[in-house]
């Protein structure tokens, strides 16, 4: 039996679905989700993606498990550079941030803040803590890798395996995120 769950933004326009199970949930910590995190918080009525921590939770999903069911044409891409091969995609609806795609990747990190609150997925570890000033401490309840470790890496390769080494284009983003004018 598949399981599906679905997520949307938060005026309920863009709907996601999510088939299976994530491939990993994680809190990221690196310099790039932070910053991306504090000009996404900075839009019009925009929902939070960095907790008090500073970290980013998301819900790591195959491509070929994410479907938009509704209101594809709201959703604009953010990058911190234009050569980025990094995008944060937001509903401009409600500016709820919904996902971030590495473009030649197979997976989507759906952002945890999209889950009420009861049902948000839980973190098995939080990554790239090397970036963080030395004077931060995190807590010990789930594992603080200075980097991607191997754990992380060899979950990403058996879902591309299980995908037949494939890297699915994500074709129903609309254009850009005017940052400036919002």
């Amino acid at each position: 039996m598949t399981s599906h769950s679905n997520v949307s933004c938060s005026c309920g326009t863009v709907s996601l679905v999510l088939t299976g199970p994530a491939i990993m949930t994680v809190e990221c910590m690196c310099d790039s989700c932070r910053a991306a995190g504090r000009v996404l918080a900075s839009l019009s009525g925009a929902s939070q993606v960095l907790d008090l921590k500073g970290a980013t939770l998301s819900a790591m999903y195959r491509k070929d498990r994410v479907a938009c069911i509704s209101g594809q044409g709201q959703l604009r891409e953010y990058r911190l550079k234009p050569e980025s091969k990094t995008r944060r995609v937001v509903a401009i609806c409600c500016n709820s941030a919904m996902f971030l795609e590495f473009t030649s990747g197979h997976w989507l990190d759906i952002y945890g803040s999209l889950w009420p609150e009861s049902r948000r997925p839980v973190p098995e570890m939080r990554t790239m803590v090397g970036d963080l000033p030395a004077d931060i401490r995190l807590p010990a309840d789930i594992p603080n890798a200075k980097g991607h470790s191997v754990r992380f890496f060899v979950k990403l390769l058996a879902a591309w395996v299980a995908m037949r080494f494939r890297a699915p284009q994500v074709a129903f983003i609309n254009g850009e995120l005017d940052v400036h004018n919002r």
